[in-house]
């Protein structure tokens, strides 16, 4: 267990010395410059312009869905009042056919409903994957201009120095070269 402890401890000593001097070394020149990058891949997306357009059409169609949602809730809570207040007054079999037949439309409408709240949620996955396909040869460029040969999430890095991030220069970049992605062809 020592002999861990002095390994790890060691290799953060040798991590501490090659990305100490990267912070300086990014600084003269402009651009961070480093073998290894770190990003956060959910800011890079979510604070592009391309991600901010999905993220919008996303929360307007989500909002139209849901206003949908609640005008069909208060027609089918007022169907079912007017079908209790009949009850009294038919024949069993007939209001147990009337009620069979309000639970078979409030099942069908809630499937289409649920189906359209799945097809939301399955362009905003859609619209991501178009967007890290979009974003691959722009990291590759920001890599090449770092001199990196990897690019990590940084949620998966236990200690980097901050240096490293390029998240706000992979967004730049992206935006730069294809703004809210709306005129990319679609998938």
């Amino acid at each position: 267990m020592r002999a861990l402890r002095a390994f790890a401890f060691g290799t953060f000593l040798i991590c501490q010395g090659v990305l100490g001097s990267v912070p300086a070394l990014a600084q003269s020149l402009g651009t961070v410059v480093s073998p290894i990058l770190t990003i956060e891949s959910d800011r890079f997306y979510a604070q592009s312009a391309f991600g901010k357009r999905v993220a919008s059409e996303i929360e307007a169609e989500g909002a139209i869905l849901s206003a949908e949602n609640r005008r069909i809730e208060a027609d089918l809570t007022a169907e079912e009042k007017a079908l209790a207040d009949q009850r009294a007054e038919m024949d069993p079999q007939a209001f147990r056919a009337l009620a069979d037949a309000f639970d078979e439309k409030v099942q069908t409408i809630r499937r289409t409903q649920d189906a359209k709240a799945r097809a939301l949620n399955l362009r905003n996955e859609a619209e991501r994957t178009t967007f890290v396909n979009t974003a691959g040869p722009v990291l590759e460029v920001l890599m090449r201009d770092a001199g990196a040969a990897v690019i990590l999430e940084r949620r998966s890095v236990f200690l980097s120095a901050n240096a490293i991030d390029v998240t706000d220069e992979a967004i730049q970049r992206m935006d730069a070269a294809f703004g809210d992605g709306s005129q990319l062809p679609k998938e």
